[in-house]
């Protein structure tokens, strides 16, 4: 199992060090689609009993990265074509109301902090990079609607298709296009014009879920 483990034994929150590595390794594919999550070897990895390691799987339950099948526990969670299409449509419901209320909040640090990560994310080779910095920069954005409910919503959805949405960005020219868009977004909050930072933002999730379900249809096929 590839996971990067710590010994918690005087960790305040054990629990919540395995939830951490969990959801990382599973986000960042490490951990792929359909494999069991033995709560004895966590424990054994992370040198602490199975009560935080079965709090952590419940959590990552919760947002829906394991199902809990029978005969086999806790497995790493898929995602159905239609599930990836779903979750993109409310992505850009959320994120373009996000950011229509983020831009009129934004100040010169903030913009100047999306100008780094968009040229950081234009400039990057390494693709296991690209899902956290394209992150970096929506949510140093999104930051300023004071919504925090909303992003962790958006949070939670990103760590559902993430690891789909990498393989598409390394596989085709996914990073160019978003690279483009980010560019656009980020010039029309320079100008603050909040409607057009919104309508730019729910094309560009869109665009992005088109692209990853064609994608997804093509190597499932």
């Amino acid at each position: 199992m590839k996971l990067a483990a710590v010994d918690v034994r005087q960790a305040a929150s054990a629990a919540d060090i395995v939830y951490d590595a969990l959801r990382k390794a599973i986000v960042d594919g490490d951990l792929a689609e359909g494999e069991n999550l033995r709560q004895d070897q966590i424990a054994q990895m992370f040198n602490t009993s199975r009560i935080p390691v079965r709090e952590a799987l419940s959590r990552l339950e919760q947002h829906g990265l394991i199902t809990t099948e029978r005969y086999k526990g806790a497995v790493v969670a898929g995602l159905s074509i239609e599930e990836i299409d779903e979750i993109f449509e409310f992505r850009a419901l959320v994120e373009a109301e996000v950011m229509r209320l983020a831009v009129p909040n934004l100040d010169h640090e903030t913009l100047a902090a999306a100008r780094r990560h968009c040229e950081e994310f234009g400039l990057e080779t390494d693709s296991a990079r690209w899902g956290e910095i394209n992150r970096s920069f929506h949510y140093s954005l999104y930051a300023a609607s004071k919504r925090p409910y909303y992003l962790q919503i958006v949070r939670t959805s990103l760590d559902r298709i993430d690891r789909y949405l990498r393989a598409q960005l390394t596989l085709t020219n996914g990073v160019m296009r978003a690279n483009r868009e980010h560019e656009a977004i980020l010039a029309a909050c320079l100008k603050g014009d909040a409607e057009l930072a919104s309508r730019l933002t729910r094309d560009h999730v869109l665009d992005a879920g088109r692209s990853l379900v064609a994608f997804l249809k093509d190597q499932r096929a």
